[in-house]
């Protein structure tokens, strides 16, 4: 596969769900097409088996088979990531399945349950990437907050390539990306990243995971096409018209981050339907009309933006 360690983590990152029939098995055929559509529209790498992909709930043998079609699919388009995280000896397991199946790299997901100290996140990670020759990216969220001190001993291993935030604690972020530089790869992984990507882009962060990309990858790509031109009227305009009213909707209920990607994706007709795995909820009635007329006004937008 060459030199995984230099694979770029520049750009929009795709986030692919997985799809379940109503029997809550996995919809192989919908899961390609989710990610047939993130590459087909430009998206820099796929992640598969992570948040949107309700990686949780996932099982030993479904993990081996989402990872395996994953890298079927994009075919070497672009690099493909997968998620590991939780139970120590399960999240091994998963990291070395993922190697084997081909992935490009892995985003290391938080320990299961424990706030831990220092020493013992430290070691969580390191026991992880220690266990493939894979480039991996730390992933900073919920129970898993570095200090500096943790991070750079992280960094320092070999095939530590990126770091991606989900805490939104900008103090920090400046420590880290003013102390480590370049030695590591930045990546924006808050929920609807969008949101403060501007912020994040003006730190250093170079790349964002994106879930709307899902179902309205021109609007992202056309948003922070715009942010790095300084096209400020364009960013505003995508603003107030689709990232804050899909925010406002993410809000309203606990597991939107996922549900309402799905509903997102079934508007405009991609086939993996709405099923969520519990304790996901499915989104409500009301809000799905919400977010279709959201999504409407945002082709138009793009559509007005590309062609101006």
């Amino acid at each position: 596969m060459g030199n995984h360690v230099n694979i770029s983590l520049a750009g929009i990152m795709g986030f692919p769900v997985t799809p379940f029939d109503l029997q809550e098995q996995i919809d192989e055929k919908a899961l390609q097409a989710n990610i047939h559509f993130l590459v087909e529209n430009g998206l820099d790498s796929v992640f598969v088996c992570a948040g949107s992909g309700e990686y949780q709930s996932l099982d030993i043998k479904e993990y081996e088979r989402v990872v395996t079609v994953g890298v079927a699919t994009v075919a070497g388009k672009v690099p493909v990531f997968a998620g590991a995280g939780g139970n120590i000896r399960e999240a091994v397991e998963r990291v070395q399945l993922a190697e084997k199946h081909g992935a490009d790299g892995l985003l290391l997901l938080p320990p299961y349950l424990i706030i831990p100290e220092q020493e013992g996140l430290f070691n969580y990670y390191r026991t992880l990437a220690q266990s493939t020759s894979l480039p991996v990216i730390i992933y900073q969220r919920d129970n898993a907050i570095f200090t500096l001190g943790t991070l750079e001993k992280l960094a320092n291993l070999p095939n530590v390539i990126g770091f991606k935030d989900g805490l939104g604690n900008f103090e920090l972020n400046i420590e880290f990306v003013q102390s480590l530089g370049s030695r590591l790869q930045w990546m924006n992984g808050m929920p609807l990243a969008e949101l403060t990507m501007p912020a994040y882009s003006a730190l250093g962060y170079l790349s964002y995971s994106s879930a709307i990309s899902n179902y309205i990858p021109q609007v992202s790509r056309t948003f922070y096409t715009s942010l790095l031109a300084g096209d400020q009227a364009t960013v505003s305009s995508i603003y107030q018209e689709v990232i804050l009213p899909i925010h406002r909707i993410r809000q309203l209920r606990k597991g939107y981050a996922v549900s309402l990607i799905k509903a997102g994706m079934n508007i405009v007709g991609l086939p993996v339907g709405l099923e969520v795995r519990t304790p996901l909820v499915q989104v409500e009635r009301e809000h799905y009309v919400r977010l279709e007329s959201i999504i409407k006004r945002s082709l138009d937008l793009v559509a007005i933006a590309n062609n101006g």
